[in-house]
């Protein structure tokens, strides 16, 4: 099905009800991995997602000399050494941005030579001058000329210790990329953000709980600091929760019908940052006026395509990090909810406004929604499918980045799908 140009969604006139089984994190198998390729030993990984992201990820271990067994569909067993070698080609990661972040902190710590790391042309303006800036305070040399991958980095299979200061006004990636290398440094490792605040400090506490998990030693000192002892990771069975980035969409499908879908754990069981957005969720269709998206970025798109039938408008705050993602999200759900109703969206400045419009639900407006490479585009406004007939959404496999089988998961919902 997601080999089809364009997917149109029937609305089903009825409410969603039903079970569905969501894709492991993306978030989190994509630390397990790595952590578990710098441990000594086998790890078993259960729960894991398979995906774009995760499988360049799992590659370029592979590339490096790790050994990854995929003995199911949603596991993975790594047998790591501790260290990295030198790969003969390039590490191509797509537009992973969990992959080139954290692997271009591991390769300085752990491969004894030099590493490239490049992606795709969306990957290519993805800023990750900030990491490199502070792993130059450890004393690795790399480099990227356009602030963006490809990235070359001259290894020597070691990381000094020391304080560093990071600049995580883009993304707390950078951050979770120097914490996960820190364990294998020379000496222990203070870290301090540099600025006010971190957007998604749910990532960074997910990073640090999975650290834990493999052995590592690491304690936040308060909001902004945090202090690494070098520990060998260890190997060990870890078990990934299901993706609430990924939850968002059925949950969504479920309030926006009328109905209710369950998808096998409780809201406020997620470890996740995204799962926050069920609150806002539970409100619809009388959202708040404002939305701090900071802490659930992922969400933004999918809480602005429920804001779309809200009753009242809702001004997105704290999303100016959403313009360096797979796409610009800022504008581009802007574009593409007013492709569906003209002055249905706009930005001021980082912000988004929506203006709610619930007579929408029940309308025709054939719409081709163009999702920019990016799946949560996609994921999100095939949701407005559910109520507005006549949507449909380009380039459908890119939701192959972090949940290949997102569309098989409407259509067992009983969402009809016109493949074209």
């Amino acid at each position: 099905m997601v080999a089809a140009s364009a997917i149109r969604i029937v609305p089903p006139g009825r409410p969603l009800r039903g079970k569905l089984e969501l894709p492991g994190s993306k978030s989190i198998t994509n630390r397990a991995l790595l952590l578990a390729a710098l441990s000594k030993g086998r790890s078993h990984l259960t729960g894991a997602l398979k995906s774009d992201d995760t499988r360049y990820m799992a590659r370029a271990l592979q590339q490096m000399g790790v050994q990854v067994e995929e003995p199911t569909e949603t596991s993975f067993v790594v047998t790591g050494t501790g260290a990295l070698g030198v790969p003969e080609a390039p590490l191509f990661l797509g537009n992973a941005g969990t992959a080139v972040r954290f692997l271009t902190a591991a390769v300085a710590a752990r491969v004894p030579g030099k590493v490239v790391l490049d992606g795709d042309e969306h990957m290519h303006k993805r800023p990750i001058g900030p990491l490199l800036s502070a792993l130059s305070a450890l004393g690795v040399k790399a480099s990227a000329p356009t602030g963006c991958p490809p990235v070359t980095v001259e290894g020597t299979g070691h990381l000094a210790g020391g304080e560093v200061r990071i600049d995580a006004g883009l993304s707390s990636q950078y951050v979770s990329a120097v914490l996960m290398a820190a364990g294998c440094a020379d000496a222990p490792v203070k870290i301090a953000l540099q600025g006010s605040g971190l957007d998604a400090r749910g990532y960074v506490d997910l990073t640090v709980a999975t650290m834990q998990a493999f052995g590592g030693e690491v304690q936040a000192e308060g909001a902004m600091r945090w202090r690494v002892q070098p520990k060998p990771y260890a190997a060990t069975d870890f078990y990934i929760e299901p993706d609430a980035s990924a939850a968002t969409y059925p949950w969504t499908a479920g309030v926006l019908t009328g109905g209710g879908i369950d998808v096998g754990l409780d809201p406020m069981a997620f470890s996740q940052p995204d799962a926050k957005a069920w609150q806002m969720m539970t409100l619809f269709p009388h959202m708040p006026a404002e939305i701090d998206g900071s802490q659930m970025q992922d969400a933004v798109p999918t809480l602005a395509v429920l804001a779309a039938f809200n009753q009242t408008p809702v001004r997105f705050v704290g999303i100016r990090n959403l313009r360096v993602k797979e796409c610009d999200r800022i504008s581009a759900v802007s574009i593409e909810l007013n492709r569906i109703c003209q002055g249905l969206a706009r930005e001021e400045g980082d912000d988004l406004i929506v203006n709610g419009d619930p007579t929408l639900a029940g309308q025709s407006r054939p719409t081709r929604i163009e999702t920019y490479s990016d799946h949560r585009i996609a994921m999100a406004f095939a949701l407005t499918g559910l109520l507005i007939d006549g949507i449909t959404i380009l380039n459908p496999a890119c939701v192959g980045k972090t949940w290949p089988g997102y569309w098989d998961a409407l259509r067992g919902l009983g969402v009809e799908l016109v493949v074209e």
